[in-house]
């Protein structure tokens, strides 16, 4: 940085300059106080200031006393903090009157802010923009780094594109387009559903499975009503083949369904549904994110995980939830309807934020529906969800009153 500024324009020049000069070169100071308290109050060389590319001021003090200095050694002046004003009052009334300041000071603290820095932080803070430090993001795949089956390196990229590939698989209003079947009637097959899936012990993901073959199915063929238990049967049929070691028999599914359909009418209808969807079953259900959700908001609270697949299951039942909100939306809901409802605080964290990729304000509609669901659920005459999770082996979580924050009241459900 240039220093001419600083020079009488005699030195400027290359004349001699004047004894008395020099003196006054020495005693004055280059900053005074801006009401800021600011204070010189460490030194760092030329090397040093390039290098953190931090603005400087160059000295003129060994300059005026004749000194020659190497731009290597020329000593630069950095604006300290205010934390440091204090500091370098009292050191310098300790110092003489008109002596320079020949001593390196060191000073203990490695973060020095500039006088910019300063400036701007206090303009915020009088402006009223402060800032809440974010909590930290914990990362929910440390402890499964050595678990080959986790897949920790490609896991995050699966998400990804599980998220990108939900919409493909999503169903939308197709209740208008079938003249036999309607809402309440759908309500009851996949009450039903969910009941078989308990009696035959399945896994939860057979459970999803089933209902978003059934949806998509029904959004692409008209199907009678004497049908529409024919295609449950056949949509869990596949879901078994799918998902399960040890998939139920037809036979088994005769039996459930009372007789009602014989084992080449379910055989038929397996091929059917197959040709529609066009053999693509692996699709992202709400399962597949509810997993990985609930691991981010606990993973070792069980109470919170049941409450979670309670309200999911509660879901799968209503037509609206499903047609509204896709499978990420609706497992990330489950969660924060869960926290709220079993009183987890914070409701919803930054590492939940991080792995869903939903705030507070995307879930609180669907989370809303949700709970209305939970508190209806007692009084409704589908009550397959709310036998099962009055269980004690999931923590009778049907029980539990909903959430208050989240309660609508029954006369807008």
């Amino acid at each position: 940085m240039a220093t001419g500024a600083y020079l009488p324009n005699e030195l400027q020049r290359g004349e001699n300059k004047p004894k008395n000069v020099a003196a006054e070169g020495r005693n004055r100071r280059v900053l005074q106080d801006i009401g800021n308290l600011v204070y010189v109050s460490k030194r760092i060389t030329r090397q040093e200031a390039d290098k953190n590319k931090k603005p400087s001021f160059a000295t003129t003090k060994i300059l005026a006393a004749g000194k020659t200095v190497h731009p290597e050694e020329r000593e630069v002046i950095i604006i300290s903090s205010d934390e440091e004003s204090e500091e370098g009052k009292e050191k310098e009334k300790e110092k003489e009157p008109g002596k320079a300041r020949n001593t390196r000071q060191h000073s203990a603290k490695k973060n020095v802010k500039t006088l910019s820095a300063i400036l701007s932080a206090r303009s915020k803070a009088a402006c009223g923009r402060t800032y809440k430090q974010k909590d930290h993001v914990v990362d929910v795949d440390a402890a499964d780094i050595d678990n080959e089956l986790a897949a920790v390196e490609y896991i995050d990229e699966l998400y990804k594109f599980y998220k990108f590939a939900e919409d493909d698989s999503r169903v939308h209003d197709y209740l208008g387009s079938q003249p036999d079947v309607n809402a309440k009637m759908r309500a009851i097959l996949v009450d039903w559903l969910i009941e078989v899936h308990r009696k035959f012990e399945l896994m939860p993901e057979t459970l999803h499975l089933t209902i978003n073959i059934v949806d998509r199915f029904l959004s692409m063929k008209v199907v009678s009503r004497k049908e529409l238990q024919l295609v449950g049967i056949s949509s869990m049929l596949l879901a078994c083949k799918y998902e399960e070691i040890w998939a139920p028999e037809v036979n088994d599914f005769v039996c459930i369904s009372d007789n009602a359909y014989k084992r080449e009418q379910i055989l038929v209808m397996e091929k059917t549904i197959l040709r529609k969807l066009e053999w693509y079953l692996t699709v992202p259900t709400p399962y597949v994110f509810l997993v990985r959700y609930i691991k981010a908001s606990s993973p070792t609270d069980k109470e919170m995980e049941n409450m979670a697949h309670f309200l999911a299951e509660l879901s799968l039942i209503h037509y609206a939830t499903v047609m509204l909100y896709s499978p990420s939306v609706v497992a990330a809901s489950a969660v924060y309807a869960a926290r709220c409802t079993l009183d987890r605080s914070p409701f919803w964290t930054e590492t939940l934020k991080h792995y869903t990729g939903f705030s507070e304000d995307q879930l609180r509609e669907c989370a809303k529906l949700m709970v209305s669901f939970h508190s209806l659920a007692g009084e409704s005459k589908l009550k397959a969800v709310y036998k099962k999770f009055c269980n004690p082996d999931r923590c009778a979580v049907a029980l539990l009153p909903p959430a208050r924050s989240l309660l609508i009241p029954h006369e807008q459900i």
